[in-house]
């Protein structure tokens, strides 16, 4: 594909329109990630997430300046709540992080929700992977909050940061929204304010109690991001969690356990697609939900029947292509 060899050529042009093409769900998304998944693998992944107000923006903007500032370059991913109206990024990639946007060693691209978390992550995920292709050395994500799709972007990063703010409420929620799942590196942003002290003293103890992976405690570290406080620690603390990964090649096992999830997760939206597809035009399995819309059936015994169905699971599967089968021979590719 010509757009994918010039963007590999170091074209932004191409980089640009291969990330509305991923956006947008263009058919040819597949093809596209099979001829840049030579080039993976070379760009370290942060992730950046919290609530909203939290001052994620500016602390991504003090990275990047570190970053570029050691010659390294840096792509950014950040997730915006969409415009109502156009559906398209409504803080836009020039109002933020203004003092890079011209500089070539970073590429900012803002994705907008669109009002749906459905096709987010994937969507998220494959931009990164072209900016990776793309050949940064850094790639940042950014989300808009704290949902569980955003979660699930930013665990697929290397390095996961979670930024707070003392007005985000009881550290409790943030026990139970699964931040502390995630978290290799807790930030108590705006650490001026009343209760910036509480606030990180009860990540402290959180996190003296949560079960340890890997061996590495989480640090739990106080800034103020947009007066420059805090930032040198904090990618100190990003960069001895990237050695701890590498020296234990955790970090090889935590991309490989991902990829597995995201094909997974592709295999079971494929089968979604084509169940649904089935549902309002297969002979056998259209009436087994009409029957369930009718109140005729219950749900799981009708899942049951169908699943038991060998002859229409296996048409559901394969559908038209013919390329997903049963078989006893290896996978070809």
């Amino acid at each position: 594909m010509e757009l994918v060899d010039r963007m590999l050529r170091g074209d932004r042009v191409a980089l640009a329109r291969l990330m509305s093409r991923v956006e947008n769900g263009s058919p040819d998304v597949p093809e596209i990630m099979r001829l840049i998944n030579p080039n993976l693998g070379r760009a370290y992944r942060l992730g950046v997430t919290g609530p909203p107000g939290a001052g994620k923006s500016t602390l991504t903007d003090r990275l990047t300046t570190v970053l570029r500032q050691r010659g390294q370059t840096v792509g950014i991913v950040a997730i915006d709540p969409s415009s109502p109206f156009s559906g398209g990024a409504l803080l836009g990639d020039r109002i933020r992080m203004q003092q890079h946007y011209l500089d070539r060693g970073v590429f900012i691209r803002s994705m907008g929700t669109r009002g749906s978390q459905g096709g987010l992550a994937s969507a998220t995920r494959d931009v990164v992977k072209l900016l990776d292709a793309y050949g940064k050395d850094w790639v940042i994500v950014e989300t808009v909050g704290v949902g569980q799709t955003e979660l699930d972007v930013v665990g697929a990063a290397d390095t996961s940061a979670v930024v707070l703010v003392p007005e985000s409420g009881d550290t409790i929620q943030t026990m139970k929204a699964g931040l502390m799942e995630i978290a290799d590196v807790f930030i108590v942003n705006k650490a001026d304010r009343d209760g910036a002290e509480q606030m990180a003293a009860e990540l402290e103890v959180m996190v003296r109690l949560a079960p340890k992976r890997t061996g590495w405690e989480t640090p739990v570290i106080k800034a103020q991001a947009e007066h420059n406080v805090g930032i040198t620690e904090i990618m100190l603390a990003i960069e001895q969690h990237r050695t701890m990964l590498e020296d234990s090649a955790e970090l090889d096992r935590h991309r490989q356990q991902w990829r597995r999830h995201e094909l997974m997760e592709i295999i079971a939206a494929r089968i979604k697609d084509r169940l649904l597809e089935s549902s309002r035009n297969d002979a056998i399995l259209g009436p087994y939900v009409e029957r369930v819309m009718a109140g005729e059936i219950d749900p799981y015994s009708a899942a049951r029947q169908i699943l038991g169905n060998k002859d229409l699971v296996h048409s559901i599967v394969v559908g038209d292509e013919g390329g997903l089968r049963v078989t006893d021979q290896p996978l070809r590719v």
